[in-house]
This record gives structure tokens, C-alpha cells and sequence, in this order.
């Protein structure tokens, strides 16, 4: 930049419109004054949400001076995030082994993971039971309603709280007749989704793609840098990180016209639909994510992108247009039914689309729904068929379902990033790299797509919320956001708000004796930090008893979840080794009782298998016991015990099956996998079905088919396992242990043993007992006899023992060995070396040509 500027008059600066981009040009313009490049130039900013020509050019003729403000705000929060994890992460380092680091927003998205599973894990089932019953109308139209009251009183979700009572409902409704009693038909409108936000777009490609947000940002990053389109390099979608949910005019145009044409006008509202951002603290710097030209349709330009940037720039070019269509009109339909006495009542509902709008094209997809109310939810998507009040239905079947309460589900990273949206926390730019750093720091993982937090992370969550509780408060992490846009608006200065917030940081950190007014450096807290949080032991002793209710939970029966139940007298508590923390004995190391850092779930608070092997039974036809136990690598089923050193067969316990659920019958099935499941009935080989490194599977012929469960491959029937053979057929063999035979022609007459047709590699050949014969290319595979086969292997044997290497012959004992050795000539005596010429001397240096 400093040499493109000798000889320029102007010097236009032009980054991000947001408070990062105000920062840039500041830094860029400060760097340029050290080196004088700004004499006698004249310095104007410019700003754009728009990158299109139009923008441009209107923001050229109308430059504007730098915004100190927006520099201000964006100085203020690296500041904080510095102040923050430079004082909190050596904290970390020295008095919790493990811990790397804590962040000012990271930690806030922690702790949403970590208290999210405490609610999941303290989570009790309630049972409920819901009946439903099919019935027929008059013109023949069939359809189910849900029971809704009873004796005159509208039902609770847990007033049918078990079978009896559910089945005595039941009962009474195949007893009675029932009629229509009322129909209520209301018609209803759902508007478009606006187009992508930077998160909004992480949310969609989570539900739909299975993208990660920091996948999906890659593969925008792609799109919005360019592709090779016909030898061109072109711009596929506007810039990926933005919270602005606005389009730029000629999107909006272009937008009608795509929709004119390939829908039609019906599909096209009076005019473009605008969009404001409902996200908190939004800066609203970039237009939406939208394509660079929405006449590049997907199916055009599919064949440029390979199968990721496909998908994402079809939902992107989706998005965009349905956010301009025209809405969907629905009818929503509710049937009121009761029984002949009125004593009973049920509802039906359901929805009709009227037309479908933008829905044609695209619709959103789901969050994680209430666990609860989602039969309800897909009640209301059922299609019900004409029927009118007075209507006499004919009852069909009756059934009474029973259900239980689940816990909130585990964030996702869609889930998590639109909860850190909702709360105000971290820009739309930061959220992947936040999820990327839970990770790699190992303070959570994730499983099905679903956060798990890690031991590491529940320690750091428990450490910083119990002596920083404030500053790690979600409240308290939004209301800073809001305060840097104050700043932006010139309503408060950018010092002061560093002034509160580090007076409240260094009072928590404060030395006795230090008045609460004076502003500590920042090694001066962290040494009085270090001091007043104590040693290592105290916060391990702090951390034990902070998450003490949460992982040794008192159930009421007078149990104490500390004790021990291997020495009966120690107490149970937070440790922490080379390989992280757990639960282990305070007699150690006399007692060497261990448990993972997690909640007990066996009776008393204790884990099922934690006071050693727990016995299921007996073998019914070898009396062995069979019992379930702990290794290193986790739960496993074990028949019998170890005789003269002879291993006991055992089988790993699935993941999928809860240690509290297994029986001995579901032990003696897991123990006997692999099994045999039957004969295929056109080879006659049997099928087998077990479970393997890649999970639960059926076997035919080194032939593999993926079962859905490791309960599949329990009770797998002979019929299902051919199907799922002949279907992996079908899709392609994929992997194979060997060649693939064509036919067995027959035995062989002298051993009985088969002989086959194979494909191989350089072209068919016969294979008998480990003996191969290759074809001769005059024979045709299909039409080789056994008789031609038998020949061909016996040449093949008779060529194998021609070309055997012939035993080397013994050599004669009279002979000596000196015999044997050609004798060595004397080597010939080296020509002496010609004498090297001395160089001639280096003259020597000048008084003073010294070291430079």
C-alpha cells in the first residue's frame, strides 16, 4: 500500500462497515504514519453493505473520516477478552492439571454444555399413557382421534398415568358409539424465512447437511472466493459473515424474476419483502448471504462443484428465492367427537394446504422439538377427510400407548449456536471457532452430533462459575455486548467501561489491604488470584464439593453415596491422574476402588458393576455363571471363570444397551454371537450374524450386510438376513476377503472337495484345495466342464512340481574346503601419489583489515 500511494492524491480505505472493519483501516492507516507514507495524501473511509457496483460507486462519491467510536468499541473488547484470559487461563494451568484456558465467551458456552447435561443426567422418567382410536366415516374416509376427556373433565398429559387406567378408558370406548359433534375450520398463513445469516446458515446446513459450522464455513469460504467456471474463476455466493438480513435492490429484482419465470406470478407477493434482524446487539455490517447471480441455478452449475459445495449452494440459492415468494395459506381443521353419553371425548386434527407458496420450494428445517409435545406437533400435519357435525362414525381399533417423559435433548451445534444467538453472547463470526475450541481443548466432544462435555470441561465449568460465578454469568457476558454498543453510539466512553469492569474483576482478585478503588495490574491480580484461591489440593477439595450433589446424589434411603463399597470405610471423592480426573477412594493407597467422573446409576448411588461382578445366572444347559463386569475398556459379559489358563468366552456390552437393562436372557444371546442364522436357501451355506468392529452384521460367503442394532443381531430371522444379503448384492459387494467365484462346477472324484469357477485378476480360472489353473482363453468360463477342470488342475500340479527347486546335493566329505575356494592373487601394489604443488602464499592483510 505505501508504494502504491507515492505520486496518489486520495487514499480510499475500504473494509468491513462493523466495528472489526473501523479497527483495520485504523491500524492499516497507523502503520502507513510510521512510515510517512501519508504526507500530503488525503485519507477518507468508505463503507458498503453491499458488494455490488452499485454500492461501491454510491459509497465512493460519499467518503466519510474514521469512526473512532467503532475503533474504540472493537479496542474495548479485545482488551476485555484480553484481561480475561490472560489473568483466568495461568489461574487454570497451575490449579487444575488439565486445564488450558478460559475465554470470555468460550467458557460461557461451556457452561450451557455442562448444565444442560446436570439437567439430563438428574432427570427422572415419568410415565404417561395416551389412546387413540381409528374410525370411519360415512363416506368411507377413515382417520384417528386422541382421547381428550373424560366424564366431563379435560384430561391432564399424566392424569392416565399407567396401564390399568389407560386400558379401563379404552375399554369404555369400544364399549360406546360415537358421533361428530363439531368441525372448526381456520385458515392460516406462514410467511417465508428470511435469507442466511452467518448463523442461521451453521443452524441449516447442521439440520439438513450434517455439516459442522466450521465444515460449512469452509465450503462457503470456497463459494464466496470462486470456482472455475468455464476458465473463468466466479464468486458464487456474497460475503459468508454477516448478521444482516437484508438484500441488495438488484438481488431483490433479480429474486421476482426467477420466480415469475420459473413459478409463475401467483407465486410472486406485490412487492419485495424486506427483513429486519431480530438478534441481539446486531451490527447488520454485510447484506445476507445470498447467490452472487440467482440465474445460476443449482442444476446449471452442479456439474462445476463436487457433492458438498452442491448442497450447500442449493440451499443458499433455495433460501434466497422462497424468501421472496409469496406466503402459504393453510386451513387447519379441528373434529370434535363424543361418545353417545357424552361421557367421553375425542379429538382430531389436522392441516390442509390450500397453497403451498414458498413451501413449494423450500422449508426450514427442525430444532430438537419439545420431547413431549411432539405427538401433537405431527398430529397437526395429518390429512383428514371430509366429514360434517352429526356425523354417526363407525369405531375401528383402539389403542391405549404408553409413553415416558424425556430429558432435554444435548445441544447440537445448531441448537448451540441459535441459544447463544437468543442470549446475545460472541458475534456471528466467532461461533465456529468457539465450537472448534471446545474440542480441541478437550473440554467437550461430540457424539451423533450431539455436545458431550468431558471431565476436563465440567472441572473448569465448576472452578470458574464457583469463584467467578459473576463474570461468567450469561447476563453478565450479554450486558457487556451491549455496553460496546453504546460505545459504537458515542453513549458512554470506550476507558470507562475497561475502568468497571476491571475495578469488579481485580475487587474479586483484591489483596487485603488494597482499597477497592485502585486499579490492579494485571500480574498483581493474578498473583493475588493465585493466592486467594490457595493451593491445588484446596481447589480439588473446593471442585469435590461443588459437584459433590451432582455426582454422589442422595436418594433418601439413607444411604451415604460416599462410602467406599469396596473397603466399607473410605470416602469417595474427586481425584485427579495422568489420564484426567475421577472417583476414587481416600484410603488409597490401600484401597484402590476407582469409578469414571460420572453420576452412579445403580441402586444405593452405585454403578451396577461397581462392587465387583454382578451375577445374572446360571447357564441353563452348562450351569456356568454368567456374569456382567468392568474392565479397562469398559463393560463386558463373561460365562464362567478362568480354568489352567484357559480364557472364559466373553462378549463386550454394546454401547447402545444400558447396564441396568441386561438380562440373563439378553446376556446368553450376546454370548453366543456370532450365531448361525440358516442356510441360504440357493447356496445352502449358512448365514451368520454377529457383532463386529464396525457394528452388528449378518455373513454369507465373506458377503457383509450392516445390521440396524445389536438386538438385530440377536433375533435376526433367516428371511431378513437373506433379504439384506441379496440387497448388499445388489448395491455392490464393496470389500471382499478373495476373489469372487462365478460357479461350482462340482467335487473333485479323487477328494470330494468342490471345485470353482473364480474371476481373478488376469482372467478366470479353476480352484481346488489352494490349486489354481488358469482358463485357456479357446474355453469360455460359463461352458467348462468338471472332466476339462480335473485335467487342467493336474497339469497345473504336475507343472508345480517341475518347477520345484531341486535339493542342493551334499558336498563330499573327502573333499577339503580349501578345494573349494579359488585362491586369491596378491593385489597389486598402488602407484605412488604425484606430490600436491604448494599453494602460493596468502598475502597477509592491511594493519586494520580486521573484522568488519
Amino acid at each position: 500500500i505505501a508504494n502504491a500511494l507515492k505520486g496518489a492524491k486520495h487514499l480510499y480505505l475500504a473494509t468491513d462497515p462493523d466495528r472489526e472493519g473501523e479497527a483495520i483501516s485504523w491500524h492499516v492507516l497507523q502503520a502507513l504514519d510510521e512510515r510517512r507514507a501519508t504526507k500530503g495524501v488525503e485519507v477518507k473511509r468508505v463503507v458498503f453493505n453491499e458488494i455490488t457496483k452499485g454500492a461501491v460507486l454510491d459509497a465512493m462519491r460519499h467518503p466519510r473520516d474514521l469512526d473512532m467510536d467503532l475503533v474504540n468499541a472493537q479496542q474495548a473488547r479485545r482488551a476485555l477478552d484480553y484481561l480475561v484470559g490472560f489473568t483466568l487461563s495461568p489461574v487454570l494451568w497451575r490449579k487444575l492439571p488439565g486445564a488450558r484456558s478460559a475465554g470470555r465467551v468460550q467458557s460461557v458456552a461451556l457452561r450451557l454444555i455442562c448444565e444442560r447435561e446436570i439437567e439430563i443426567e438428574a432427570f427422572k422418567p415419568q410415565e404417561y399413557w395416551s389412546v387413540e382410536a381409528d374410525f370411519l366415516t360415512p363416506e368411507g374416509g377413515r382417520f384417528t382421534a386422541r382421547l381428550v376427556s373424560a366424564d366431563g373433565r379435560k384430561l391432564d398429559k399424566f392424569d392416565l398415568n399407567n396401564e390399568a387406567a389407560a386400558r379401563a378408558v379404552a375399554s369404555r370406548i369400544e364399549a360406546g358409539a360415537f358421533k361428530v359433534t363439531d368441525v372448526a375450520t381456520k385458515p392460516t398463513r406462514r410467511n417465508p424465512f428470511p435469507p442466511f445469516t452467518t448463523s442461521t446458515l451453521q443452524q441449516e446446513a447442521s439440520r439438513k447437511l450434517g455439516f459442522s459450522a466450521k465444515h460449512t464455513m469452509q465450503i462457503a469460504q470456497r463459494l464466496y472466493e470462486g470456482v472455475d467456471i468455464g476458465g473463468e474463476t466466479v464468486g458464487l455466493i456474497t460475503y459468508m459473515r454477516t448478521d444482516g438480513v437484508q438484500l441488495a435492490a438488484e438481488a431483490l429484482q433479480s429474486a421476482r424474476r426467477v420466480i415469475s419465470q420459473d413459478f409463475g406470478d401467483d407465486y410472486l407477493p406485490e412487492g419485495p419483502r424486506q427483513y429486519k434482524t431480530k438478534q441481539k446487539n446486531a451490527q447488520e455490517a454485510h447484506e445476507a448471504i445470498r447467490p452472487t447471480d440467482l440465474t445460476r441455478r443449482p442444476e446449471r452449475i452442479s456439474r462445476h462443484l463436487d457433492e458438498a459445495h452442491r448442497k450447500l449452494y442449493e440451499l443458499i440459492w433455495k433460501r434466497t428465492v422462497a424468501s421472496q415468494m409469496e406466503a402459504a395459506r393453510l386451513e387447519r381443521t379441528t373434529v370434535e367427537i363424543a361418545s353417545e353419553k357424552g361421557d367421553l371425548g375425542l379429538r382430531a386434527t389436522g392441516t390442509v394446504v390450500q397453497f403451498p407458496g414458498f413451501l413449494r420450494l423450500y422449508e426450514e428445517g427442525h430444532d430438537d422439538k419439545a420431547r413431549n409435545g411432539g405427538d401433537e406437533e405431527a398430529e397437526d400435519d395429518r390429512r383428514l377427510p371430509k366429514v360434517a357435525a352429526g356425523d354417526v362414525l363407525t369405531r375401528e381399533q383402539v389403542r391405549p400407548e404408553q409413553h415416558f417423559t424425556e430429558p432435554p435433548p444435548r445441544y447440537s451445534e445448531a441448537t448451540l449456536v441459535k441459544r447463544l444467538e437468543e442470549l446475545g453472547i460472541g458475534r456471528p463470526s466467532t461461533y465456529a471457532s468457539i465450537i472448534s475450541v471446545l474440542q480441541e481443548r478437550g473440554y467437550a466432544r461430540i457424539e451423533s452430533r450431539r455436545f458431550i462435555p468431558e471431565d476436563k470441561g465440567r472441572l473448569v465449568t465448576a472452578f470458574l462459575t464457583g469463584f467467578f460465578e459473576h463474570f461468567f454469568d450469561y447476563g453478565f457476558t450479554a450486558d457487556l455486548e451491549e455496553r460496546l454498543d453504546e460505545i459504537t453510539e458515542h453513549q458512554i466512553d470506550w476507558k470507562q467501561v475497561l475502568r468497571d469492569f476491571w475495578l469488579q474483576f481485580s475487587r474479586a482478585a483484591e489483596a487485603k489491604g488494597v482499597p477497592p478503588s485502585v486499579l490492579l495490574s494485571v500480574k498483581q491480580a493474578y498473583e493475588n488470584l493465585d493466592k486467594l484461591i490457595g493451593s491445588r489440593s484446596e481447589v480439588i477439595d473446593f471442585v469435590d464439593q461443588a459437584l459433590g450433589p451432582h455426582f454422589f446424589p442422595i436418594n433418601g434411603d439413607g444411604y451415604d453415596p460416599r462410602v467406599c463399597p469396596t473397603c466399607k470405610t473410605g470416602r469417595l471423592g474427586i481425584k485427579f491422574g495422568r489420564n484426567g480426573a475421577f472417583i476414587g477412594c481416600s484410603n488409597y493407597p490401600e484401597c484402590r476402588h476407582t469409578r469414571p467422573l460420572a453420576v452412579a446409576n445403580g441402586e444405593n448411588g452405585t454403578s451396577p458393576v461397581d462392587e465387583g461382578p454382578k451375577l445374572l445366572g446360571h447357564h441353563p444347559e452348562t450351569g456356568e455363571p454368567v456374569t456382567l463386569r468392568r474392565g479397562p475398556f469398559g463393560l463386558y459379559l463373561q460365562l464362567g471363570e478362568a480354568k489352567d489358563k484357559e480364557k472364559p468366552k466373553r462378549c463386550s456390552l454394546p454401547k447402545a444397551i444400558a447396564a441396568e437393562s441386561v438380562t440373563l436372557e439378553i446376556a446368553l444371546k450376546l454370548l453366543s454371537l456370532p450365531r448361525v442364522v440358516g442356510d441360504h436357501p440357493e447356496t445352502g451355506k449358512p448365514i451368520t450374524a454377529g457383532l463386529g468392529r464396525f457394528g452388528p452384521y449378518v455373513e454369507h460367503e465373506k458377503m457383509y450386510a450392516r445390521l440396524a442394532s445389536a438386538e438385530e443381531a440377536m433375533d435376526v430371522g433367516l428371511n431378513r438376513a437373506v433379504t439384506l444379503i441379496a440387497e448388499k448384492k445388489a448395491k455392490g459387494a464393496g470389500r471382499r476377503r478373495g476373489p469372487e467365484p462365478l460357479r461350482t462346477l462340482g467335487n473333485h472324484p479323487e477328494d470330494g472337495q468342490p471345485i470353482q469357477v473364480m474371476a481373478g485378476r488376469y482372467g478366470p480360472y479353476v480352484s481346488h484345495a489352494g490349486v489354481n489353473a488358469t482358463i485357456p482363453q479357446s474355453d469360455a468360463p460359463d461352458t467348462i466342464t468338471i472332466e476339462s477342470a480335473v485335467e487342467l488342475l493336474r497339469e497345473r500340479l504336475a507343472r508345480g512340481a517341475v518347477k520345484r527347486a531341486p535339493k542342493r546335493a551334499p558336498k563330499s566329505p573327502a573333499e577339503p574346503k580349501a578345494a573349494a575356494k579359488v585362491a586369491k592373487l596378491p593385489k597389486a601394489p598402488k602407484a605412488p601419489k604425484a606430490p600436491k604443488e604448494k599453494a602460493a602464499p596468502k598475502p597477509r592483510k592491511a594493519a586494520g583489515a580486521g573484522r568488519a
